[in-house]
């Protein structure tokens, strides 16, 4: 409670008006990626390492709701696209340092009718991304990593050929799939690890109910009880995500790296916080060419970003999503009218029954401009434009696994969201609860908002690359209404209504 209110007296001391930096995923928010599907940004994280401290380690998600059994090639990186994370460490808004990833594709069998087969017509089962073992392993895809910093690429690689994890197709062609998804971890100079593949979508949420204009489920939704929003490892609520894949690139460096100065700040020291974002573009025009391949030519454009989670998808108006996709965080005030009075507090208002602070909304200013407390040694000329950057202090230590809280930053784990991003950070509900106004005054305001979708089934990898191994095509299947998933639930089954 005193960290809230220290938060809000912070706030009401500044005038400014500023978009209110919002929810979880982007799933398909904007008609310019919901038609392109390979370049759609789902979800962005940054956060400092559980096991390294002295390192961050940045998630760029794209590609959502890949269903795992969908052959016969499944769901490749997209060549023709640039993956881009990017970090701003002066507090302009501008991006200082990005790295750049790019995915080559090989047809290593063309006469094959799908891209993976192993354990069949004397082709062995695939156990390895290289050498003995990944014969079947036809479509197989490698990446470069660049890091840009001062205008001069820098390739992390040194040479190495790094391989993507593929999808999980089954467990007669790749039996043994965790020991290639650890394949795919790469330890770089100058303590850098990747990772790059399909994974387990870590995002968790009840989408169904969330886009039928918050028809929560009534039961344990909406307002939650106080043993379900006490409740950190069960969910009471089908998870719409879960049982789907997604293509993820995980990055972790150390913070020397980021800072301006190239040195370690203490959590009080306004160097120590940076700004990221995720970006994916495409070059400016596209060439099919009549053997079937398709090239780009000419400048890269920015397709779609994420930093904050979910404006796009929920707060900008749909004739301006994709000009908010395509735009830099520092123009963001472009879209400062869009925010001045959040429709969705109005919504929330209207179906859960509780009051919303009036407009206009100054109290998430610290979500999309440097100041206390994720900076807290920041002053009033060091705010910088709006912009919707995930903010990040590097100085503060991070959470030991086993007693971080889904609630984050608003349940004192000062790890978590909107202080940076970890996976088990439950977006959803923490954004929903700002949306509604915690932040302007937590008892009159604080009403427990939530989609009783509280964790992952199966949990979260504790350490790097933190994502879990790609849902099995097989056997593998997903959680709705009425089904098997909630176990918080009477014999584990989801509720409907």
């Amino acid at each position: 409670m005193k960290l809230l209110k220290s938060f809000v007296a912070s706030v009401l001391t500044l005038l400014v008006l500023a978009p209110a930096s919002l929810f979880a995923s982007s799933h398909r928010e904007a008609p310019i990626s919901a038609l392109d599907h390979s370049a759609d940004v789902t979800d962005w994280y940054a956060f400092v390492s559980y096991d390294h401290p002295d390192r961050v380690t940045m998630i760029l998600n794209v590609d959502g709701f890949l269903e795992p059994s969908n052959g016969p090639n499944y769901f490749p990186f997209d060549p023709n696209v640039r993956y881009v994370m990017n970090v701003d460490n002066n507090r302009d808004g501008v991006t200082d340092i990005s790295f750049q990833f790019r995915f080559n594709t090989e047809i290593r069998q063309p006469g094959l009718f799908t891209g993976f087969v192993g354990g069949i017509a004397g082709i062995p089962p695939i156990t390895s991304l290289d050498g003995p073992g990944s014969a079947g392993l036809s479509l197989r895809q490698t990446y470069t990593v660049t890091m840009i910093k001062n205008g001069v690429a820098i390739d992390l690689t040194n040479g190495r050929t790094l391989f993507a994890v593929p999808s999980n197709v089954g467990p007669l062609t790749m039996p043994k799939y965790e020991d290639l998804f650890n394949q795919g971890i790469y330890h770089l100079d100058n303590d850098v690890r990747v990772f790059a593949g399909t994974v387990s979508d870590p995002f968790y949420i009840d989408l169904g109910a969330a886009f039928d204009s918050f028809n929560f489920r009534m039961g344990v939704g909406g307002i939650l009880t106080p043993s379900v929003d006490a409740d950190d490892t069960h969910n009471y609520a089908p998870d719409a995500v879960g049982g789907f894949n997604v293509n993820s690139i995980v990055l972790e460096v150390p913070i020397t790296m980021l800072t301006a100065d190239g040195k370690l700040h203490g959590a009080g020291d306004k160097q120590a916080v940076i700004g990221t974002y995720g970006e994916t573009d495409r070059q400016r025009i596209t060439v099919r060419r009549l053997s079937g391949q398709v090239n780009g030519e000419g400048a890269w454009r920015q397709v779609n970003r994420e930093g904050n989670s979910l404006i796009n998808e929920l707060i900008i108006g749909t004739g301006s999503k994709d000009l908010f996709s395509v735009s830099d965080p520092q123009n963001d005030s472009q879209f400062a009218s869009f925010f001045l009075d959040p429709l969705l507090a109005h919504v929330y208002s209207a179906v859960l029954g509780i009051p919303i602070p009036p407009a206009p909304r100054t109290d998430l200013l610290p979500l999309v401009q440097y100041m206390p407390p994720i900076c807290p040694g920041c002053g009033p000329n060091d705010a910088g434009p709006v912009a919707d950057l995930l903010r990040l202090n590097t100085g503060i230590s991070p959470t030991p696994v086993g007693s971080q809280k889904r609630l984050g930053f608003l349940a004192g784990d000062l790890a978590g969201f909107p202080q940076g991003r970890r996976p088990i950070d439950d977006v959803v509900d923490i954004a929903s609860r700002a949306v509604a106004g915690i932040l302007v005054d937590p008892v009159k305001f604080g009403a427990p908002i939530g989609d009783s979708v509280n964790t992952k089934n199966g949990g979260f990898r504790p350490g790097f690359p933190y994502v879990r191994p790609a849902n099995d095509g097989r056997d593998s299947h997903h959680t709705g209404p009425g089904q098997a998933g909630c176990s918080g639930q009477p014999n584990g089954v989801c509720p409907v209504k």
